[in-house]
């Protein structure tokens, strides 16, 4: 612990002799100036932590020295008691307005000096430790300020610019008029399913080989971000004509063409890539960085690496899906989807054997929609499985409704959608429709596309013994048009399989697609 300092300012020598005599065997280090401009000169040298501050001086008295120090910065807070031979209470008040801590009367009382020294050193000592905390304080928020910045600026995953710096770098970019911004977004495909078959540990890791790769690709004056998950933004400066791009593109994909070695594991990974360009009319670098995220969102929707260049025509296209949307979630809620039967008629006989089902929109202001206009939206939105379900039941209620007029051979054709036939839901929601309606399981016809059985092969094998158990019969659909396998076909019990359209529309004996109709009606 520091010794205490006290500066005695007095012009009798004589009195800081009494004051060092009454504070003797105290460990307090004593310096003595014998008038007030002594004083104020002393302070940087001496740093004392108590002045003891005489009135009665001839050059300058203690009432202005003691004003002067409260008004200078460095030592207003050195505590001051004023020693005079005046006890009158207007001196008194003149001290304490002058910024006097403290006063004591001559002559000087052993005791009451050395209280009065203990308690403005306790105070000197307080204000310290509050100075040491707030500096400690000060320098942690500085610290924490200066971390959340890094974090605000930099992805902490692969130390690239996150998206509020690119954001800046943007706005810096296209302050210089001459300067034209390729801002190109890319997004890895299907990337969740790394996650989910590796862990989300491994598709970190897998993440930072991303970056690296393309960090060594970006040119002078490229900035490279990391804009959240597997989303990644590359900043061309100053580019120059469609050729300049297409070579940036085409760089960007043979990065992804050779496997990402992590954890010992060779991870091939595709790009949906979005182009847009600061020439174009953008203002802020947020419009511009959001014409490129959309860009990348079309071309997302074209399927896997795929790419596509902004054009103002998307946002328009986009809010009309969204919109669209929003009427089929409102369509699903007021029940506006309905069934049209299509009859299905034996060639021979020329009798109605069944009909299929097929679904339509009954829109309050535009009519009938049909399902051309609608299907991909509801497949897209995940609606496809409650409309689904619901298009299932109404053609259960219909045929039951028929075999109780009198129609009992009556059979019905519903369409299963590839993500409706995967569905973990689907044999569950099959058993409750059948149970509410007691329809005859055997006279029910689903038809699922070549797509929906390539797509996971185990569980179209499984899903269809389980179908059949019910004897509910199942159809190809669209068949010849897809992969039309015949390895698929030799592990499927499927009851029929249904000729494309493209083979049959305008059938003829001269037409070209004759022998391959045959073929396929020999195989079935």
């Amino acid at each position: 612990m520091t010794i205490p300092t006290i500066l005695v300012v007095d012009d009798e020598p004589n009195n800081f002799d009494v004051i060092e005599a009454l504070l003797a065997g105290y460990d307090y280090q004593l310096h003595y100036v014998d008038g007030g401009v002594e004083a104020l000169d002393s302070l940087p040298s001496v740093q004392p932590d108590l002045i003891l501050l005489d009135i009665a001086m001839p050059d300058m008295d203690g009432l202005a020295v003691c004003q002067k120090i409260k008004a200078m910065a460095p030592w207003q807070s050195i505590p001051i008691i004023m020693v005079t031979a005046m006890t009158g209470k207007l001196v008194l008040a003149k001290c304490l307005e002058a910024g006097a801590d403290d006063f004591i009367s001559k002559p000087v009382s052993g005791l009451e000096l050395r209280a009065r020294v203990r308690s403005m050193l306790r105070i000197r000592q307080q204000h310290q430790q509050l100075l040491t905390f707030n500096a400690h304080l000060e320098a942690i928020v500085q610290e924490r300020t200066e971390q959340l910045q890094t974090m605000i600026a930099q992805d902490g995953l692969t130390n690239l610019p996150s998206r509020t710096r690119l954001l800046e770098q943007l706005a810096e970019c296209l302050a210089t008029e001459d300067s034209t911004l390729g801002v190109v977004i890319l997004d890895c495909d299907q990337f969740n399913l790394v996650n989910a078959s590796f862990g989300y540990g491994f598709g970190d890791k897998l993440l930072v080989a991303i970056a690296q790769r393309l960090l060594q690709k970006t040119g002078p004056g490229d900035i490279l971000a990391r804009l959240g998950e597997d989303e990644f933004c590359w900043v061309v400066n100053s580019v120059s004509g469609a050729a300049a791009t297409d070579s940036v593109i085409q760089t960007i994909r043979d990065s992804f063409q050779k496997p990402f070695l992590v954890e010992g594991c060779e991870i091939y990974i595709t790009v949906s890539i979005g182009i847009a360009f600061s020439q174009e009319p953008y203002q802020a670098p947020e419009q511009l960085l959001q014409a490129a995220d959309t860009a990348m969102y079309q071309a997302k929707l074209k399927g896997k690496g795929n790419v596509q260049r902004f054009s103002p025509q998307m946002p328009v296209q986009i809010h009309r899906r969204l919109t669209l949307e929003a009427d089929l979630q409102r369509a699903l809620k007021n029940d506006e989807f309905i069934v049209f039967y299509q009859p299905i008629v034996h060639l021979k006989s020329l009798k109605t054997v069944g009909a299929e089902a097929l679904i339509r929109w009954q829109h309050p202001e535009q009519g009938i929609i049909p399902p051309d206009a609608f299907i991909p939206a509801i497949e897209t939105s995940g609606l496809i499985e409650p409309v689904g379900i619901l298009i299932f039941q109404k053609a259960c209620q219909q045929l039951q409704l028929w075999h109780q007029q009198g129609w009992p051979e009556l059979t019905m054709s519903i369409n299963i959608s590839p993500r409706q036939f995967n569905s973990p839901h689907l044999l569950h929601e099959i058993d409750r429709v059948l149970t509410e309606t007691q329809v005859n399981p055997a006279c029910l016809k689903l038809e699922i596309t070549e797509n929906a059985v390539i797509d996971n092969i185990e569980n179209a094998i499984s899903l269809t013994q389980e179908l059949q158990s019910r004897q509910i019969q199942v159809s190809i659909d669209d068949f010849g048009k897809g992969y039309s396998s015949l390895e698929y076909l030799n592990c499927f019990a499927v009851n029929n399989l249904k000729i494309d359209r493209s083979f049959i529309h305008e059938f003829t004996s001269e037409d070209h697609h004759y022998p391959i109709v045959n073929t396929i009606v020999a195989l079935a």
